[in-house]
Formats: C-alpha cells, structure tokens, sequence
C-alpha cells in the first residue's frame, strides 16, 4: 500500500474517532481500496464498520440494492448510482457514514460521454442525507487514478465530519 494513502487513512481514522463517526465503503472502481487503506491501520476496527466491493452492476444490485433500471437509465458511472450505492452501504451496515466511488480507471472502458478518469463519489449519512462530487483525473493510468480516488475520497469524508449532512 502507498505509503500517502496509509498516511491519510490514519489521519481520517483519528478524526472520525475524535467525533464518534463509523465508516462503510461501497467501492466499484477502486476494488476495496479504500478499505484497504483504512484496515492498514492496526485498531481501525473502531471506525471502518465494513466495506462492500460492487464491481459489477448485478453486486450494485444485490449487495447495495440499487435498483437494475436506475443502472440502466443512468449507467453504473453515474451521480445517481453513486448515491444510491452510498445510501445502501450505510442502510446494510450500523456506521453512521458512507462513502461510495464507481467510475473508469482504464485503460480502456471510457466513453464521449464518459472518458477515462471519470469518477462519481458519493457520501450518505445514516439519516438518508447524501452528498457527491463528480472527478475527471485526466491523462492518469489506471493506477493513479485508482489512488487520486481514494485520497478525493478521505477528503471529502474530512469534509463532511467537519460540516455535518444533516446540517
């Protein structure tokens, strides 16, 4: 694991502890890295309640129970699906927050539409409050763009702990 991401897994970690807040993660395109990064840290067991890897929509679907036609309408790479896989993760799990990322690391995959490097992350609190932010991390490989999703990820999370949903 990339020594930055470990870096700032702990430093979210130790927030979300200072303010009570447990964590969920429903990964597409980062493929549990971002649990990954969290479960690095020995003790994180208090924070990181669980992690979902949806790769595929039928995972969205079943694990999430994001709903086949919203797929379908929006595509799996969609503010939408981001929002419903984070409301999901938080519904199936006890954290009090969720973070939810799907988009196109590549190489290939991309479309007009949607080019390599989009990224859709999404936040739900426990109360159905939810947030997103759509990335685009141009001219990166697969790899960067996986790790440039993660950290976006922690920040957001960051984000929300200090300036609550619900607020």
């Amino acid at each position: 694991m990339e020594k930055s991401l470990v870096n700032r897994a702990e430093q979210l970690l130790d927030q979300c502890r200072t303010v009570g807040i447990t964590l969920a993660t429903a990964e597409s395109c980062t493929g549990g890295l971002i649990a990954a990064a969290l479960t690095d840290i020995p003790g994180s067991s208090d924070v990181f309640d669980r992690g979902f890897v949806t790769y595929t929509n039928q995972a969205k679907a079943d694990m999430l129970g994001v709903e086949p036609d919203l797929i379908e309408q929006q595509g799996a790479v969609s503010e939408l699906v981001a929002r419903h896989m984070a409301l999901g993760a938080v519904k199936h799990s006890t954290a009090h927050i969720a973070v939810a990322v799907t988009g196109i690391a590549g190489p290939g995959g991309g479309s007009t539409d949607k080019p390599v490097g989009t990224v859709h992350i999404a936040l739900a609190d426990s109360t159905g409050n939810t947030r997103h932010e759509k990335c685009f991390f141009d001219n990166a490989s697969r790899t960067e763009i996986r790790q440039k999703t993660v950290l976006r990820a922690f920040e957001l999370i960051e984000d929300m702990i200090s300036q609550p949903l619900s607020a």
